[in-house]
């Protein structure tokens, strides 16, 4: 037996380099893409490590002994022992007009290497607030809903929360269709969805012609939980490149309720203690130190800025659960997308009661702003005697006028997908909706006649000479009044639609 026993004490005796430790460790453990890792102790949180020269790791845990490690990219051939060396780079991603038009997976956005436009820290601080500016520019979703009643102002944080299937994503979409021709940049975050949808988004914004203007960052849900993570704070580094040279940026993040799950996920193979529904104490922070990046930067500063539309999902129309309290503590308004209106057929499904605003009027063009005013009033009635009526109570001719106005304003702001309203149809449909020209119409009636008036004014040039005035009035003149009642007569004309 102590022939088969082999004891070389020499390799005991080695001396310890720990000069090498500083900047080298090795694999110590591997567990569902996440590794422990000892030595490597001058290493920096979120520093770029190469592993075995070949596969990407970033920094997600400093530990007393060991270091956690987020893989990138799904694989197998990492093994425990494996040699692991600091990059000395901190995670990044590449920016610069290379990105327009395409769709970026995790191996292209994080990047050790400039381009064009050099790098951009995935984890960035906040600007000091002398820098920022005062949010009061419109930026139009074009959803007519939205732009009148909860108005989206450039460098807001505008959260878009509902039920599956409600039309969050729509949001986003419609959004970025609306900054054509606005010199805007537009990035969308597709976290932890499935690649046929992300495909499709991408199908989509390429027929309508958003290719110059837009970036999809692709994390999906067969990418690792490290890629996932990281993924919403690589579309706000790209959108922060473009907002030091001056320019106006969109960013959709969708969604950060699958982007917690995956922290969750992240933290608990970290061994960190849950709390709340088994989220990290840090959740918060990690959804905050985000969206603040989001701003209006001052005339001195550049005068770029960030608009952060957040998306986040909930359960049977339930906004009291943790995520979205928090995520709503942190932005500056809501859009609440409610199922039963998707189910009735208002789309987008926007409940004007729990939708709110924090910018408000501000952020709105003057003549959007002045003939909005009561409108939210008007719906809240509306909605109120819908309730009663729902008994088959009786009403007083004041209360069936409430309900007349309420319906033919949800006509009027009842809107189809990928056909953005623009600032001038905005202006024109609630000029007509206050004067009473939609009051004349049956209630079926309204809908069909304002898509026939949208449909004529787009091809109309002289509607188009009439956009081009419309942005430094802040009121309409005679002469828009009657050119704006000489389109709806177009459109009623040969209709037998008027109320007897």
């Amino acid at each position: 037996m102590s022939q088969n026993v082999t004891f070389n004490i020499e390799k005991f005796g080695r001396p310890l380099d720990l000069e090498y430790l500083r900047d080298n460790g090795r694999v110590e453990q591997v567990s569902d893409g996440v590794l422990y890792c000892s030595g490597l102790s001058n290493v920096q949180l979120h520093e770029v490590v190469v592993i075995h020269g070949t596969y990407r790791a970033i920094v997600l845990s400093l530990g007393e002994e060991l270091v956690g490690l987020g893989v990138l990219v799904e694989t197998t051939n990492i093994h425990e022992g494996m040699e692991v060396t600091r990059s000395h780079a901190i995670a990044s991603v590449a920016t610069g007009n290379h990105v327009l038009g395409r769709v970026l997976s995790p191996e292209d956005w994080l990047s050790t290497e400039g381009h064009d436009g050099g790098l951009s820290p995935l984890f960035n601080v906040v600007p000091d607030i002398i820098r920022l500016g005062d949010v009061n520019r419109p930026m139009m979703t074009g959803q007519p809903v939205i732009d009148a009643l909860t108005p989206v102002g450039r460098g807001q944080r505008q959260l878009i929360l509902g039920d599956r299937r409600t039309g969050k994503s729509q949001i986003g979409i419609d959004t970025i269709l609306s900054q054509a021709g606005q010199d805007t940049v537009c990035i969308y975050v597709a976290i932890g969805q499935k690649v046929s949808q992300v495909a499709h988004l991408a199908h989509v914004l390429a027929d309508q012609g958003t290719r110059h203007y837009t970036t999809i960052l692709s994390a999906p849900a067969s990418s690792s939980l490290t890629a996932q993570y990281l993924a919403p704070y690589a579309g706000m580094a790209l959108a922060e490149s473009w907002r030091d040279q001056g320019k106006d940026v969109v960013v959709i993040f969708d969604d950060l309720t699958r982007h917690a799950e995956t922290y969750r996920a992240l933290s608990m193979l970290f061994n960190r203690p849950p709390g709340r529904e088994a989220y990290p104490g840090d959740i918060f922070y990690i959804h905050s130190s985000l969206l603040e990046r989001a701003v209006q930067m001052g005339a001195d500063a550049g005068g770029g800025s960030i608009t952060a539309l957040p998306v986040v999902q909930t359960l049977s129309d339930d906004i009291t659960s943790y995520i979205p309290t928090n995520i709503i503590s942190i932005t500056d308004g809501q859009i609440f997308l409610r199922t039963e209106h998707v189910n009735k057929g208002q789309l987008p499904a926007v409940d004007t009661g729990l939708s709110v605003s924090r910018v408000g009027g501000s952020a709105q063009h003057p003549l959007v702003r002045n003939l909005s005013r009561g409108l939210s009033f008007t719906l809240a009635q509306y909605h109120e005697l819908q309730e009663f009526l729902a008994f088959d109570n009786a009403i007083d001719a004041e209360s069936q006028k409430i309900v007349s106005d309420g319906t033919v304003l949800l006509e009027v702001l009842r809107h189809p997908e990928l056909m953005p309203c623009t600032l001038a149809q905005l202006v024109m449909l609630l000029s007509l909706y206050q004067d009473g020209s939609f009051h004349t119409l049956d209630t079926d009636a309204v809908y069909p006649v304002k898509m026939s008036l949208l449909a004529n004014a787009s091809a109309s040039e002289s509607f188009a000479v009439f956009a081009s005035t419309l942005e430094a009035k802040t009121e309409l003149t005679t002469n828009d009044l009657n050119y704006i009642s000489k389109l709806f007569a177009q459109a009623v004309e040969g209709r037998s639609v008027v109320k007897q």
